[in-house]
């Protein structure tokens, strides 16, 4: 098979991604795979590796590590493309907390079945979404999901554990923040023609299908059809956000009357009242911006599936 180019952050997983690269060499040799691998050694590296891999030379670029990592990656190869260049195709290796950019993929947990998927080689096409908006006034790429909100704070709140692992870290943030931040700005949406004026405590914006490892944010969401899942929550008092997270982690929260989906291809968020707390793929976006602008990109780029 043509070369891959691999891009490991050794940070990944509470620095526990490091210990896997022994197993990873072993597996790429078991399955004969040739490669190159690149270990990053800073925020932002695996962008700069990505943008500069050549698609002539590297069939495959394998974003190894969390969903920080695939997000790095996944800008880098939207700059190279923008830029004309040709680029290699995206796969992932789980050896990060959450995952859930590479499950919304549609890719296996384990190293070893992720292996024998690179080493057969069979493509698609992904859609990407770009945000515009807190720090990235010029845009940032993302392709698992954005979090507007709930999510957002979450996340903050699972970094801060730091000798937890997995999902479990998720939770815990989740319980937190329903008891020490739990107040859903007003804002307005403009979901391509429709406007929607409400209070939202979570609105999530999807091309994956899940946040935290465990929650199911859009259960039903294709990642190549040009659409972008939405799934908002608008109010429901604390009691009936700890039932609403329990529908979440089954993807059933649909079925309740403080839960609405669409569907739209450019989403505009404003806070009338109160601010945005946003994150795409797990980064900040931002913590208390006014106003973000989304646009889901159809077909942008091609994958490694089963």
């Amino acid at each position: 098979m043509p070369k891959i180019k691999i891009i490991l952050n050794p940070t990944a997983g509470m620095n526990s991604a490091k210990e896997k690269i022994p197993l990873i060499k072993e597996l790429l040799k078991k399955y004969d795979v040739d490669y190159d691998m690149d270990i990053t050694q800073r925020i932002g590296h695996a962008t700069e590796i990505a943008e500069r891999t050549d698609g002539n030379q590297y069939s495959i670029i394998v974003a190894a590590g969390g969903d920080g990592t695939c997000n790095e990656v996944l800008n880098g190869l939207m700059t190279a493309k923008n830029a004309g260049r040709t680029i290699p195709a995206m796969s992932a290796l789980p050896i990060g907390r959450g995952n859930d950019f590479h499950y919304g993929m549609g890719l296996p947990h384990g190293l070893e079945e992720n292996i024998t998927i690179i080493a057969r080689g069979n493509k698609k096409f992904m859609d990407v979404g770009k945000v515009v908006g807190g720090i990235y006034p010029q845009g940032r790429y993302f392709g698992n999901g954005i979090g507007v909100g709930f999510s957002t704070i979450v996340g903050f709140e699972a970094a801060k554990l730091k000798f937890i692992h997995g999902f479990i870290t998720y939770v815990i943030g989740a319980v937190k923040t329903l008891f020490l931040y739990y107040h859903a700005p007003y804002l307005k949406m403009e979901l391509d023609e429709l406007i929607l004026n409400q209070k939202s405590i979570e609105t999530s914006i999807m091309i994956g299908r899940r946040f935290g490892g465990a929650f199911f944010m859009a259960p039903s969401s294709l990642n190549d059809d040009g659409l972008f899942d939405l799934c908002i929550a608008n109010d429901p008092p604390r009691l009936e956000m700890m039932k609403l997270m329990g529908k979440y982690m089954k993807g059933t929260q649909s079925s309740s009357p403080f839960v609405s989906t669409k569907r739209a291809r450019n989403v505009t968020l404003t806070a009338i009242d109160g601010t945005l707390a946003v994150h795409a793929d797990g980064e900040t976006i931002c913590e208390k911006g006014d106003s973000i602008r989304i646009e889901c990109l159809h077909r942008q780029i091609q994958i490694i599936c089963e």
